[in-house]
């Protein structure tokens, strides 16, 4: 099957009639690492840190180094705001490493607006063993105007909304069916002092999850699919006035855990609130799971952790069974690196990611990745039923969104991000954030 291209009209239609897995990255400690051995030469990958998929990066990493010794690859781990910030830099200066790890999207678009990665198009062409293993839907993302710029890697990570059950049985009460139950649950949990939701705003794209879901479950995904498309004062639209609005009547309602502005999700420490039992539940990515599992002790074993598609809101016209996150992680190679970097990364491609082990490390942390014809190695998954619920969310919705800081250009998601922490701070309206952002629809 052709990959999907990314038109303005066909970018939220990453249909899922095929399953898949999800992908929105982590966050972790910052540090370089090097190439073990070799004296050939080396091309550079930085990529996130973060337990356990950085684990499951630097092992493929490790695997293929040790497979070929006369051309490595050299690694350097960061954190994922820190990693946003540096990246962008490097592109901007010409000193981006060889392999250029991101989302896709609106950010690949503007690497290859000024030149920056190399179009993969005859490559796939003449590798399509690589391409056949890979989702379809997967391959939206990476490809602008008809031509393909980055290789699907790793996982699906669709947004959960993640809770702790030994404290709704606490407390008494069931996990939330709709808005309303939302709304009504939270001073049940203040009561009993337990923050409702868990957030680490001062990240802010983890704010952005909230919005990301309120706009398609009240308006459907052709809200947002107005500002992809650039219409004026897409914005402004009712649905999202009414979805930003709800948001600050959850934060009024002392929704999210005390100071959540100065917690941030790079630490873990919004993760570490919800399997504590300080907070009851979490709006957050599927990779969540591993990490609870993870730094959690038996909170995931011991059956603590629940999990549920976000709900609709009361008269909504948003499908239920849609989501957002992304539908993979993405590399691409850097235009300026030399012809020997780029044929040790395009060896990497062919035949360090993707592979047997490398899928079985990635369900080993509770993920769904993004190759076809797994379904019985997650099955025999530990964590089966996870992996389904995974599964069943991304191949049955009509719609996967893609994250919109991924989606937009970045500098109009810096603007979005801005907009989103002053909106969860309570310091501009609704209106207000419409305007802003309605400024730079196009850009």
């Amino acid at each position: 099957m052709e990959p999907r291209t990314t038109t303005r009209r066909a970018f939220l239609s990453l249909s899922l009639g095929l399953p898949l897995g999800a992908a929105l990255a982590a966050c972790g400690s910052a540090g370089p690492g090097t190439a073990a051995g070799g004296g050939g030469p080396k091309a550079t990958y930085w990529y996130l840190s973060q337990q356990p998929a950085e684990g499951v990066r630097r092992r493929a990493v490790e695997r293929f180094n040790k497979a070929n010794p006369n051309g490595q690859i050299a690694e350097t781990t960061f954190q994922n705001d820190a990693y946003k910030t540096k990246i962008k830099t490097a592109i901007g200066a010409g000193q981006a490493p060889t392999i250029i790890f991101g989302w896709g999207g609106g950010t690949l678009r503007s690497y290859v607006q000024a030149g920056q990665v190399d179009d993969l198009t005859p490559w796939f062409e003449q590798n399509p063993q690589v391409k056949d293993r890979l989702f379809p839907s997967a391959f939206g993302a990476a490809t602008i105007e008809g031509k393909i710029y980055a290789l699907p890697i790793e996982r699906v990570q669709p947004i959960v909304l993640f809770y702790n059950k030994k404290v709704f049985d606490q407390v008494g009460v069931q996990p939330p069916q709709t808005w309303g139950d939302i709304m009504d649950l939270v001073p049940k949990f203040n009561a009993k002092g337990i923050a409702p939701f868990s957030l680490g705003g001062q990240s802010r794209w983890t704010n952005m999850m909230w919005l990301e879901f309120l706009f398609d479950r009240i308006g459907g995904p052709e809200v947002f699919q107005a500002v992809f498309d650039g219409e004026k004062d897409a914005w402004s639209h009712p649905a999202a006035i009414d979805a930003l609005g709800k948001v600050q009547e959850l934060v009024k309602a002392d929704g999210f855990i005390k100071g959540f502005s100065s917690i941030t999700a790079d630490s873990n420490a919004d993760q570490a609130l919800l399997y504590t039992g300080k907070a009851a539940m979490m709006l957050h990515g599927s990779w969540s799971y591993g990490i609870q599992a993870t730094e959690g002790g038996d909170f995931v074993s011991s059956g603590g952790l629940g999990y549920l598609n976000f709900p609709p809101v009361d008269g909504g016209k948003g499908d239920p069974g849609n989501t957002v996150g992304n539908p993979a992680q993405y590399l691409s190679i850097s235009s300026k690196a030399t012809a020997q970097e780029k044929e040790i990364a395009k060896k990497f491609f062919a035949t360090g990611l993707s592979t047997d082990q490398e899928i079985d490390d990635w369900i080993a942390t509770g993920s769904v990745p993004i190759v076809k014809g797994i379904e019985s190695k997650l099955a025999a998954s530990k964590d089966a039923e996870w992996l389904k619920f995974v599964y069943d969310i991304a191949s049955n919705a009509k719609t996967f969104g893609q994250s919109w800081d991924q989606a937009l250009s970045p500098t109009a998601a810096e603007v979005l991000l801005d907009n989103i922490a002053k909106l969860f701070q309570l310091s501009i309206s609704p209106e207000q954030f419409a305007t802003n952002m309605n400024a730079v629809i196009g850009q």
